[in-house]
């Protein structure tokens, strides 16, 4: 948890060091109060005992004393604990602003080494731990000891015997907090990876409720949380029970050191060693010495998983990227053109390549086109064009640059992509359409218009104000689709990607789509991935895979004569007379 501590500013750390001040202020204080207890208790004896000199005004002053030592040692916590929430509210924002900022500029292959929900958990309830943790060490950890060290100096200095009590009550505590440690400290790692688990499974059943609605398997994703649920609490239940024992632990302590300094007092007032206001005043040192202790047993509850959680949160803001930018960027050599040099692809811990030795060129204003069985790594293919991942062997140039030599940000600021699986964020259809950020509100119209997606926008209740919701999910997917390939034509990009994004259209608008981005957008060059034959007939070229293999290339017509996998895939769509065969 140390390394986070790199995140804090100097003003953080002036405010630690007026903290450790206004604590010294509050235990000075308290200390002042524990003598004044002694002061009263001998007050009140020389009232009742009718001494000379002695009035009951003795007992109002060092009563008032008593009442203002209270008093500046509460302000003092109360400083001391606005600070320190202040320090760690902002050390939490900072570390929350480093992980997201970090977990975005992970490539694919990073976010599926941790998953996307323990992502989430180390972003939200990870922090949280941590952020829980550094209130408590400002607050007790620098407290406690500071009081423990004091306390045991002034016990010290009244009697050597009760002292020794008040040692060997410590002894014990600390061994007890020891042994309970060692025990729990593995089932608090276990927890944070269960609560991934949970999550894991709550995300995956809320994003496929309509799958499992449909399927009626309502009663087996309730078992696999079930299972999941009862894991974790079966974990929380062990780790309940044993830190249970602390409370009973500290309570028998502290009954046990008060048996022993009224026994030990007892006897050495008996033999004329020690007076009555001493051993009161002792009795409240060694109850600050035990609270100070109870204060640590906090701070020995809440580190252990802070500390868990601060490891997988290191983890994250230190895992190296596997995709990233060349110090010195190349300047572009070309425009609109995309080359592959015997590319081949290996996802990470893989035994096979999803493709290799792929080669092709795309001029500027060129469509080219991918097809293929599924699994042949079309989407693979084109996915390396904006750097999701890294060719394995070969090279992937942009405008006549190797991708790896080009800036992310430069890059994609080229490119207009269109998934697979229309992708949505919350706001407005305007917004959605304008999230590159290059496009006024009369070019986001235009481009609703190339995607045949102004007649369903205006017909909505707010036009292009109509709100849409998280996912996207108050509209079909052949309006989310249209939607985003309308945001893709507002980028004004050199190059188009399209992942099988016609598959939601029907052949109508599928077919006015195209010839709406060929008007337009005659000079961009595109690049489609497509499973239907009649979405890439009038592409400039197409490239046919097979197994991770390019068996094809060319045009249609070429195709249809030359390669009989795309020969076989096109007679499954359409009829010997639609081919012109």
């Amino acid at each position: 948890m140390l390394r986070l501590y790199k995140n804090l500013k100097a003003r953080d750390w002036l405010l630690i060091l007026f903290i450790v001040g206004i604590t010294v202020a509050q235990v000075y204080f308290t200390m002042l109060l524990t003598d004044q207890v002694s002061a009263i208790v001998g007050a009140i004896q020389s009232v009742s005992m009718h001494l000379p000199g002695a009035t009951t005004g003795d007992i109002w002053r060092e009563g008032g004393l008593m009442l203002a030592f209270a008093v500046c040692s509460a302000l003092c916590q109360v400083a001391s604990g606005v600070s320190a929430s202040r320090v760690a509210s902002d050390l939490s924002a900072r570390i929350r602003s480093r992980v997201y900022a970090k977990v975005a500029s992970f490539s694919v292959a990073e976010v599926n080494k941790f998953s996307a929900p323990s992502l989430i958990t180390r972003t939200t309830n990870d922090i949280q731990q941590v952020h829980l943790a550094n209130i408590m060490t400002l607050r007790m950890l620098i407290y406690a000891p500071i009081m423990a060290i004091w306390a045991i100096c002034k016990i010290n200095a009244s009697s050597a015997e009760l002292t020794t009590a008040t040692a060997v009550t410590i002894a014990v505590l600390v061994a007890c907090i020891i042994a309970i440690m060692l025990t729990v400290m593995p089932k608090f790692r276990l927890m944070q990876k269960l609560t991934d688990k949970l999550n894991g499974v709550t995300r995956e059943n809320l994003t496929g409720i309509r799958v499992v609605r449909a399927y009626n398997a309502e009663d087996y994703q309730e078992e696999k949380f079930e299972k999941a649920n009862a894991a974790f609490t079966k974990t929380q239940l062990f780790t309940g029970r044993v830190m249970a024992l602390l409370s009973p632990v500290m309570m028998l302590a502290m009954n046990g050191l008060t048996l022993a300094i009224y026994w030990i007092g007892a006897s050495l007032m008996n033999a004329g060693e020690i007076q009555y206001q001493t051993i009161v005043s002792f009795m409240t040192l060694a109850s600050q010495v035990i609270m100070a202790f109870l204060m640590l047993l906090m701070m020995f509850i809440l580190i252990p998983r802070a500390q868990v959680a601060a490891k997988r949160i290191n983890a994250v803001l230190e895992t190296p990227l596997s995709i990233s930018d060349p110090e010195t960027e190349e300047p572009a050599k070309e425009t609109g053109t995309v080359e592959f040099r015997d590319v081949s692809f290996r996802y990470p811990d893989a035994d096979a390549d999803v493709f290799e030795h792929i080669s092709f060129r795309a001029e500027k204003g060129q469509t080219v086109a991918f097809i293929g069985s599924t699994g042949s790594g079309k989407s693979t293919l084109i996915n390396l064009v904006p750097r999701f991942y890294d060719a394995s062997e070969g090279e992937v140039l942009v405008d006549g640059v190797n991708v790896k030599n080009m800036k992310q940000s430069t890059l994609r600021d080229k490119i207009g992509y269109v998934p697979q699986k229309g992708v949505l964020f919350t706001g407005t259809v305007a917004e959605n359409i304008g999230f590159g950020g290059k496009s006024d509100r009369k070019e986001i119209i235009s481009a609703a218009k190339i995607a045949e997606a102004d007649s369903f926008i205006s017909e909505m209740e707010n036009g292009y104000d109509s709100p849409i919701s998280q996912g996207g999910k108050n509209v079909s997917g052949g309006q989310k689709q249209r939607i985003s390939i309308a945001r893709a034509v507002a980028q004004k990009p050199e190059i188009m990607i399209f992942d099988d994004s016609f598959s939601a259209l029907d052949y109508k608008t599928d077919s006015q789509v195209r010839k709406n981005l060929k008007e337009h957008l005659s000079g961009v060059t595109s690049l489609i991935v497509a499973q239907r034959i009649g979405t890439i007939m009038d592409a400039d070229k197409i490239i046919v895979l097979d197994q991770g293999k390019a068996v094809g290339e060319g045009t249609h017509k070429e195709l249809l004569e030359s390669c009989p996998v795309y020969r076989e895939i096109a007679l499954s769509q359409l009829s010997k007379e639609e081919l012109g065969l």
